[in-house]
């Protein structure tokens, strides 16, 4: 069985920074691709950023410049380093892991509010 397990959420203020951290464990040998989703109250799910295998990242046009995804494949991690974060970036984001093979697996997701 794998398990993603995210942590770094919380609230901040507009402008603040927030690193988030997705952990994975179970019966893998190695950390497939890596994604960031987040989902705000009543939208649908979006991609915020991802790192391939290889380490090629891609990141939606609304937090580029300002996001950074990074993995540490020994420690079979993936952090978000969020910087000059905005209202709109309020929502649960969760952590994806994929394999070319199909195999899919989700974290159970970490709130970030970003509020004055």
């Amino acid at each position: 069985q794998v398990q993603l397990v995210e942590s770094g959420g919380g609230l901040v203020q507009p402008g603040g920074s927030l690193r988030l951290s997705c952990a994975a464990s179970g019966n893998i040998f190695s950390i497939g691709h890596m994604g960031w989703y987040r989902q705000a109250p009543g939208k649908e799910r979006e991609l915020v950023a991802t790192i391939t295998s290889g380490g090629s990242t891609n990141y939606v046009d609304s937090v580029k410049g300002r996001f950074t995804i990074s993995r540490d494949n020994a420690k079979k991690t993936v952090d978000l380093q969020m910087n000059s974060l905005k209202p709109e970036d309020t929502a649960v984001y969760y952590c994806n892991m994929y394999y070319n093979n199909g195999r899919n697996y989700w974290g159970q997701g970490t709130q970030v509010t970003v509020s004055s």
